[in-house]
C-alpha cells in the first residue's frame, strides 16, 4: 500500500486521468437534441420541440386529416 509522497503522486495521477476522460468525453449533443423533440405527429410520427411547430406541420402536411385535440387550442 502506498503512503506519503507516493499516495499523494497517485492521487494526482489518477486525478489528471480522470480529467482527461471527462473531457475527451465531451457533450452528447445528438442524445440531448432527441431529448427535445417531445410531441410526435400522429400521422407521420415525425417529432417536433413544440406545440407551435407541432400545429404548423399538422396543417401543411396534414390538411385532409382531423387535427388532435391538444392542437386545437394552440396559436399558429
Amino acid at each position: 500500500m502506498a503512503r506519503g509522497h507516493q499516495k499523494f503522486q497517485s492521487q494526482q495521477k489518477n486525478a489528471k486521468k480522470q480529467a482527461d476522460i471527462k473531457k475527451s468525453k465531451g457533450h452528447d449533443q445528438k442524445a440531448a437534441a432527441k431529448a427535445a423533440l417531445v410531441y410526435t405527429c400522429t400521422v407521420c410520427r415525425t417529432q417536433m420541440p413544440d406545440p407551435k411547430t407541432f400545429k404548423q406541420h399538422f396543417e401543411s402536411k396534414h390538411p385532409k386529416s382531423p387535427m388532435p385535440p391538444e392542437l386545437v387550442d394552440v396559436e399558429a
